[in-house]
């Protein structure tokens, strides 16, 4: 099978499933199907790589879609992050049901909007065109913006609607900002070409700076709207508490990170037809803020998922900071952190889910000895918890220093902000979940077995990457960096 048919295999399968899942999504097989279509878009994003590492960058139906190596991995790390999401999503769901917080219309909507949800982030990552980019974030937001509101409760819906209203005004400013970009491109290139990103690149030093510059401001607010950048951030927490932790699990492991990919591909665009260092200075700028600000709400948190949720916010304002900060190292830094956040913090939501579910609330405070009642769960919080903030061996460790020396150098003022984040979060976080998994407990134990086997492979893939990572990985991160760094 030739590379640009398996690229196009790899979004044709979760839509074909989820028009499936629309037909079938509430017989009790259903969850198994979800699995099983998720597992099949794994396996071809899987050959999609290996096929890309020995060819090189393909394109398919002409232009319009493309792999090189700075969207393979992340089509691989979507994918396999959706794979085990649906793994996880199978008992938790089987509970909320039982327990009367899903209905059978609500599973089928549930698992056809899931499959649908991450063929929008697959085509995000995939296509060529800047346009189409738009589109698939767009249909992300509405695909999730029925997700989170599943339950129908008036918490629920409050969410749903705060995160359609913002997103829906961000992505807005997207479109002007894909409107400014064709409107510089027409001048160098015609046809449909004006909105493919590879014939972009191609002529990037030739495009109008004052267009380009207004266009990546645009593109910049609409997209970092996603990615939780402060001060867009305010649907994030909401979202995340208010929505199934499946759902939590996959806005923070995968879609923030397709998100920031938007604005890296908009950032190597504007960085060509600039060369003043603005988009370096703008995403160092929303990085440390929204890293500074989403530190010190933690402390504020009274449930547990709102309280991981701004520790995403967290995240991506550290790899945005990282990715302003531009070069090799910073580069290679950000991506590899992008990876192990997306990996801890989706498998610390698995046991979120599960603990909640157990103690039958999301308040922090009323979550006590979960090492009692499920040992499996208290330890993956845990260990979980020690990984996303930053302890070594973890691959989250490794990720930040590399970003921390780079800052020294290159920005030694923002060091010190940096540091004391890092602190404030160890402080507000692991306190929190210290008590939540030791003491006394009056948890009860689940109607399903919970599906624990994905945290535990998560986790062991983040302290994998915190001591060793294989040559091809490397190869992908550094051909990356070398893309973004330009």
């Amino acid at each position: 099978m030739t590379e640009a048919w398996v690229l196009l295999l790899v979004f044709a399968i979760p839509l074909f499933a989820g028009a499936s899942l629309a037909l079938v999504g509430q017989h009790p097989v259903a969850a198994e199907l979800n699995v099983g279509f998720s597992f099949l878009t794994f396996a071809a994003s899987m050959l999609l790589a290996v096929q890309t590492v020995a060819h090189g960058p393909a394109f398919a139906l002409g232009k319009l879609f493309f792999v090189d190596p700075l969207n393979v991995f992340l089509v691989t790390l979507t994918a396999f992050v959706g794979w085990t999401t649906s793994i996880f999503s199978r008992p938790y769901m089987r509970i909320e049901r039982d327990r009367g917080k899903m209905t059978g219309p609500r599973m089928r909507l549930y698992h056809s909007m899931y499959q649908l949800f991450i063929f929008a982030m697959l085509l995000a990552l995939l296509t060529n065109n800047m346009g189409i980019l738009w589109v698939a974030m767009e249909a992300a937001t509405l695909a999730t913006v029925l997700l989170v509101s599943v339950y129908r409760t008036a918490a629920s819906l409050e969410a749903a609607w705060k995160y359609f209203i913002l997103c829906g005004v961000g992505i807005a400013q997207a479109l002007f900002g894909t409107i400014l970009l064709y409107l510089a491109a027409s001048r160098q290139l015609g046809g449909d070409d004006a909105l493919l990103w590879t014939s972009l690149n191609a002529v990037k030093g030739s495009l109008d700076p004052t267009i380009i510059s207004l266009a990546f401001v645009f593109l910049l607010i609409g997209y970092g709207t996603k990615v939780g950048l402060v001060p867009m951030h305010n649907w994030l927490p909401d979202a995340h508490a208010e929505g199934p932790t499946p759902i939590s699990a996959v806005l923070s492991g995968l879609l923030l990170n397709v998100a920031l990919y938007a604005v890296l591909r908009c950032k190597v665009l504007a960085d060509g037809a600039l060369h003043n260092g603005l988009p370096g200075y703008l995403l160092v700028g929303f990085g440390l803020v929204s890293v500074l600000v989403a530190t010190f709400s933690l402390f504020r948190q009274k449930d547990v998922k709102r309280l991981f949720s701004y520790s995403s916010i967290e995240h991506m304002g550290l790899m945005t900071f990282a990715f302003g900060l531009g070069g090799p190292i910073a580069t290679f830094a950000g991506l590899l952190h992008m990876t192990v956040h997306s990996l801890v913090k989706s498998a610390i939501f698995f046991t979120v889910g599960h603990a909640a579910q157990k103690a039958g609330t999301q308040v922090i405070d009323d979550i006590r000895g979960l090492l009692r009642v499920s040992p499996t769960v208290g330890w993956g919080m845990m260990l979980g918890t020690l990984a996303i903030l930053g302890m070594p061996p973890f691959g989250v460790f490794a990720s930040e220093f590399l970003i921390l020396t780079t800052a020294m150098s290159q920005l030694p003022w923002a060091t010190p902000f940096l540091l004391l984040t890092l602190a404030v979060a160890f402080a507000a976080i692991f306190v929190r979940v210290q008590g939540m998994v030791f003491g006394d407990t009056t948890a009860r134990v689940l109607e399903h077995s919970p599906a624990l086997l994905p945290v535990f492979v998560h986790l062991g893939i983040g302290l994998m990457l915190g001591l060793y990572i294989p040559p091809w990985l490397a190869t992908w991160y550094r051909q990356a960096a070398a893309m973004i760094a330009g």
